[in-house]
């Protein structure tokens, strides 16, 4: 054939050669001995065009080292990989799952005159996370290799990767990467801190969420709450109430008080919402006493409401007492509503007496007390309660003239 070739005295040109390569794509062998035929012969000196065109044919599963040892001459012959055919030919190995192929290609195009784009680091890494088996090995090489050319990794780059990883249901690896992103001088910022803790929580990745906490962040946000705030709103998002609340004590110990009335909120809403009124009142009383907390007064409310709707009548004015006692006032709606319902005379003197620290609370208190019964058509119980009532509010000239009209 080489024999036949000479005699034809064939003058071979960049398109012509080229040409002759990319019919030899499914001969990728042939085509490789087509190429050093025209070079050792003489007849023609391969140029950027004809490199690439056989470096194309090698890149398949079966010819990987034959095609590094191509690109590598390429370059050594003072040809660079332009940006459209490296973009294909990183599709390609990508498509084909061959990603250790992807990432070299990166590397080797990162060290010529013709650098990829900041996008593409992005994108390895994405394709490297959702891969069957996570490399880090292949991850550290990608963006060690960005780092040492000048770039600099963003949260932008780490959100993209959290997306990915929360795709392919992988977010328990978010801790390693973290680390190897870390290791280049990245840390990441309050927000992308808050994504991460919440995806991990929500996602039953207790111990991981744990860990980033304590281990993921920026070292100059490692004071800041909103991580941990994030990681209880996962868990009560998953319905996860002990781990909540184990959190919320953590929270507490480690980075103190600050937005603990967010906190301590989401875990009693949480246990309201599983019928657990009494659970959360518990728990709230934990924090109270032993971490020092100071509730939302709309938490107290919520927790009074509850209370009273399953009918836990002391227990509510417990709540009221600890109200009390942190400078909230009473919740007085909840409570009359619930007394004119179902409450007896001496159950509204005992809320009376509760309500407040002086001998007795308001006539304005007792005033409405009268007419909810009243109108709730329970006057034998308003009756009743008048009876019980201090004298000034029995001889009040208010008080007199309800029952009156009644």
């Amino acid at each position: 054939v080489e024999k036949q070739l000479k005699d034809l005295n064939v003058e071979f040109s960049t398109d012509l050669v080229v040409e002759v390569i990319d019919s030899l794509e499914m001969e990728p062998n042939k085509s490789l001995i087509f190429f050093r035929w025209l070079q050792e012969s003489g007849s023609f000196e391969h140029g950027q065009r004809s490199y690439i065109a056989a470096a194309r044919i090698l890149s398949k599963e079966d010819h990987t080292q034959k095609f590094w040892r191509l690109v590598n001459e390429m370059r050594d012959a003072g040809h660079e990989l332009d940006k459209e055919n490296y973009v294909r030919l990183l599709e390609h190995f990508v498509k084909r799952r061959m990603m250790k192929d992807a990432v070299d290609l990166y590397e080797f195009a990162m060290g010529g005159r013709i650098k990829p784009s900041v996008h593409d680091c992005t994108f390895l890494l994405k394709k490297i996370v959702v891969s069957s088996e996570l490399d880090m090995e292949l991850f550290l090489k990608v963006v060690r290799c960005f780092k040492a050319y000048g770039n600099s990794l963003t949260d932008a780059n780490l959100n993209a990767v959290v997306k990915s990883l929360t795709s392919a249901g992988k977010m328990a690896e978010c801790n390693r990467i973290v680390t190897a992103m870390k290791e280049t001088g990245y840390h990441p910022g309050s927000s992308v801190q808050c994504k991460i803790a919440y995806k991990l929580s929500r996602g039953g990745e207790t111990s991981e969420a744990l860990h980033f906490a304590e281990n993921g962040g920026d070292s100059r946000h490692l004071s800041d709450h909103k991580t941990w705030l994030a990681i209880i709103e996962g868990h009560c998002f998953s319905k996860n109430v002990d781990a909540a609340c184990s959190s919320l004590r953590e929270m507490v110990d480690k980075v103190g008080s600050a937005g603990s009335g967010r906190a301590l909120d989401l875990v009693t809403d949480l246990y309201c919402r599983d019928d657990r009124p009494l659970d959360g009142f518990e728990f709230l009383l934990e924090m109270v006493k032993e971490k020092g907390l100071t509730p939302w007064h709309t938490t107290y409310k919520k927790l009074t409401s509850e209370l009273l709707y399953k009918k836990l009548y002391r227990e509510a004015l417990d709540v009221m007492s600890v109200m009390k006692s942190q400078g909230y006032p009473p919740y007085l709606k909840v409570f009359l509503k619930y007394l004119s319902k179902v409450g007896s005379a001496d159950d509204a003197i005992e809320f009376t007496r509760a309500m407040t620290s002086k001998r007795s609370p308001a006539t304005s208190v007792y005033l409405r007390l009268f007419d909810r019964y009243l109108n709730a058509g329970r006057e034998s119980e308003a009756q009743d309660l008048l009876s019980k009532c201090p004298r000034y509010i029995r001889n009040h000239a208010d008080v007199l003239n309800l029952f009156a009209s009644n």
